[in-house]
């Protein structure tokens, strides 16, 4: 399949990040509820966490706070960098902070960790999809996006460069300064790193010829 390079223009995007119309609802909710599942299948996978756990991993590491507390930290400068990027936050920034991490939680708890290998391998692929998908749905109602993702389009808009290669060098970068600084990283974490750039481009072409086929 061809990757989508561009955040493509949707049917149910807003005129601004905080203009929340009815049609943007189910897009919202369910992308954010998505990348919610895959971060849980991943958590499940036992085969390493994301990039940027590993990056609060090592930053929790050096700086003596909790896990929960570096990732807060991380989330508050990447803010931070949005402002000379012009990135604005919305109401899809503030849901994404909430729904992602209750939706994280109950996947997590509710569906079993898998004991084999392929079934833990199964759950990696299959959080770079929820996560990939997620990400298409959520981003292309532009009611602002999460923290990380906001970093992502911003430099995209920016610099003119595909959404594919600026996620992919995000979360490579990341994922190298937390190695470095003592995150731990599994096989899980590698695979993520380098697929779910091509993933969200994928699903933003499916969602384009998807919404071609509906109004040809």
């Amino acid at each position: 399949m061809r990757l989508s390079h561009r955040i493509p223009t949707t049917p149910w995007r807003a005129a601004s990040t905080w203009a929340v119309r009815p049609r943007m609802i189910a897009p919202l909710f369910t992308g954010l509820a998505l990348f919610g599942v895959g971060e849980g299948l991943l958590v499940l996978s036992r085969l390493g966490a994301t990039p940027w756990t590993v990056f609060a991993q090592g930053v929790a590491k050096h700086a003596g706070i909790s896990l929960g507390w570096a990732t807060a930290l991380i989330s508050v400068v990447v803010l931070a960098a949005w402002w000379p990027l012009r990135e604005r936050p919305g109401f899809g920034t503030v849901a994404n902070l909430v729904v992602i991490a209750l939706v994280l939680d109950l996947t997590a708890t509710m569906i079993p960790s898998p004991s084999t290998m392929v079934a833990r391998s199964v759950f990696v692929v299959g959080a770079v999809l929820a996560i990939g998908m997620g990400s298409a749905l959520y981003l292309t109602t532009g009611l602002g996006p999460g923290p990380r993702d906001g970093l992502m389009t911003s430099l995209h808009r920016r610099l003119g460069i595909s959404v594919v290669y600026i996620r992919v060098t995000l979360e490579l970068s990341v994922l190298a300064i937390g190695w470095f600084m003592g995150g731990t990283v599994g096989v899980g974490t590698a695979i993520f790193a380098g697929a779910i750039g091509f993933a969200i481009g994928a699903c933003l072409q499916a969602l384009e010829w998807i919404l071609a086929r509906a109004t040809s």
